[in-house]
């Protein structure tokens, strides 16, 4: 089976770069006319140069997810250029934290107003347009931290499990027009915002040591179940959080695993 979603438009959130660059090159590269926007002008001329160099199909905006008027503005010029939206990431977010008792109010708020608002605000925009058409997939970006958060992470924690059940009550909501809706948790992938990759070496195996897959998570792991939950093999799952953390849960100890197989001469640390 091939997942084809040649001819769909897709509209992806905060993909200048990172996770949301991939996910976008990845649905152009599956036939998607994939929609980036992004509040960074330079970053989306790059993305737009990549486009235009592949012959990728699609466009660029400048758009500010905490403004309800800029993502209107956006949503209607791309029903007017390409007449449907099929599919929704909802990519764009931060990641600002600090302990509580020296937590910034400001940077609470930031949080909130991109993680969760701006994931509000764009849904709102771009539901008349999927009932219209009564077919659809949002696709939000929740977080591992919305199962299990860590220190110093209340802002960003408490703005994606409140990602995760708003993407449960819209799928709700929007179930009788044939509307998917979900969300995934991301857990150690690197990236410019989290800088994962750019830790010591103790740091980074003390950080390996918590997952079942002992290793990175890549971009394109993301960005392919993005695909697959915008694609029909998906048309049976909505209101739910797909976790692609590595196995991040799947035992208290993963460790141990690996340090049984060590000891087998199956694995090398």
């Amino acid at each position: 089976m091939n997942i084809d979603l040649s001819g769909k438009v897709a509209i992806v959130t905060g993909a200048g770069r990172g996770i949301g660059r991939e996910i976008a090159l990845t649905l152009a590269q599956e036939g998607v006319i994939t929609v980036i926007t992004d509040i960074q002008e330079d970053l989306l001329a790059a993305v737009g140069s990549e486009f235009a160099l592949n012959g990728y199909r699609g466009s660029q905006y400048l758009c500010d997810v905490r403004s309800a008027v800029q993502i209107q503005q956006v949503i209607d010029q791309i029903v007017e250029k390409y007449g449907r939206i099929d599919i929704l990431v909802n990519n764009a977010g931060v990641a600002g934290g600090a302990p509580i008792d020296v937590l910034a109010e400001e940077v609470w708020d930031l949080n909130f107003d991109i993680n969760l608002k701006g994931t509000f605000l764009m849904c709102k925009a771009v539901a008349p347009v999927m009932k219209r058409q009564k077919s659809g997939r949002i696709i939000n970006a929740a977080s591992f931290a919305a199962i299990v958060p860590s220190y110093g992470s209340a802002a960003y924690a408490s703005s994606k499990a409140g990602v995760e059940q708003f993407t449960r009550v819209l799928a709700g909501e929007l179930g009788p027009w044939n509307i998917a809706v979900n969300c995934y948790a991301p857990g150690m992938i690197p990236t410019d915002m989290n800088h994962f990759a750019d830790l010591q070496e103790p740091q980074q195996q003390r950080l390996l040591d918590t997952l079942t897959f002992r290793h990175w998570g890549k971009k394109d792991d993301v960005a392919h179940l993005i695909c697959f939950l915008a694609s029909d093999f998906a048309g049976y799952i909505t209101g739910t959080m797909i976790d692609i953390s590595g196995g991040k849960l799947a035992t208290q100890i993963p460790r141990i695993a690996y340090e049984k197989a060590a000891s087998e001469g199956a694995y090398e640390f």
